[in-house]
């Protein structure tokens, strides 16, 4: 039987399949399921201060109603709902308790203290790591892309330096230049980059005329991204590469390892194929390696990197260059009418 095992942040996981930071993975009855599945580790749903911060003014807002009480008001006391972090650090605190697969914790906050702040208590729940969701939506024209990486590369070594737990990156591609954002990051003691995380992009009901959420499902064809940069980064940082978005199937799995990447996180397929899912996704990869006799997947990690391959071009915008120099292959398969 194949060799599955990998070792992530330090952290050695029974494959590569990890569950990443969703609503799911908040939910107490999840995670048994999960690990039950097959799931090598869990990412808990990810910890933002934008969505405290809110629900604190909205309850100042509900309390100051009450300040000025009269006989004729409804009810004497405001219901009282906000528990800042708390509620989310007990969640993980039940969740660590739940499984024996490793526990990874997701933070987003806006200022550094609170970078800090939530770290170290998130740390003392117990989970094996936290994992930083970086990203940064333009609002200002005025701030320069290089502040913003310096104020990431900033929270990323005081977070390091406060808390013990092995720490990973969670980032979106929208750098000018990623590759050496996490080249910068790596030398922080990052222990492992997440490749990419998928952001809310907001959509237009043309009818209704005003603004929608919908869901926001990656698709099979969005690996790609992942799998360039995986392919780009392998043997060239310390830290670990964990490939995101758009990998459904076991053969999605096999095709990062080949790249370079040590594991992957899968969310929209578990939402799409379910739970049960990740054996199957499993028994691809067991299957795959036994026909191309690998034992165990450091056997073909990186095989098809930058690093290793003889075409410059394959990971490089030129090889676009050499689709349009052979357009009549295009016009075979899609002829014009």
């Amino acid at each position: 039987m194949a060799d599955l095992s990998v070792t992530y942040l330090g952290l050695r996981l029974k494959n590569p399949i990890i569950i990443g930071a969703c609503n799911l993975s908040s939910k107490p009855d999840f995670f048994e399921k999960a690990e039950k599945a097959g799931a090598s580790a869990i990412v808990y749903k990810s910890l933002f201060e934008e969505q405290i911060q809110l629900e604190r003014l909205q309850l100042e807002d509900d309390l100051e109603i009450y300040n000025e009480r009269n006989a004729e008001m409804v009810k004497l006391f405001p219901s009282l709902q906000h528990a800042g972090p708390e509620e989310h650090l007990t969640g993980l605190r039940n969740a660590r308790k739940s499984i024996s697969i490793p526990l990874i914790a997701s933070l987003n906050a806006v200022l550094e203290p609170t970078w800090i702040e939530y770290a170290k208590e998130i740390e003392k729940t117990g989970v094996d790591a936290l994992e930083l969701n970086f990203y940064a939506v333009p609002q200002d024209e005025d701030i320069q892309g290089s502040y913003i990486e310096k104020e990431q590369k900033r929270i990323l070594e005081a977070v390091v330096k406060a808390v013990k737990i092995p720490v990973s990156v969670k980032l979106s591609p929208f750098y000018s230049n990623p590759l050496h954002v996490i080249s910068e990051f790596d030398k922080t003691g990052a222990k492992g980059f997440v490749l990419f995380n998928r952001l809310f992009q907001p959509e237009i009901d043309i009818d209704l005329e005003k603004h929608v959420s919908p869901w926001n499902l990656s698709s099979p064809e969005d690996h790609k991204l992942s799998l360039r940069y995986a392919g780009l980064l392998w043997g060239k940082i310390a830290a670990d590469i964990c490939a995101s978005t758009g990998i459904y199937t076991g053969h999605d799995v096999v095709r990062m390892i080949l790249a370079g990447a040590q594991c992957v996180q899968v969310v929209s397929t578990i939402y799409v194929n379910k739970l049960d899912h990740v054996g199957k996704m499993l028994a691809e990869i067991e299957s795959w390696m036994e026909k191309h006799n690998y034992s165990s997947l450091d056997q073909f990690r990186g095989k098809l990197s930058a690093k290793n391959i003889n075409d410059p071009f394959v990971y490089k915008r030129a090889q676009y260059i050499d689709l349009l120099l052979h357009s009549e292959e295009i016009f075979q398969k899609y002829p014009m009418r």
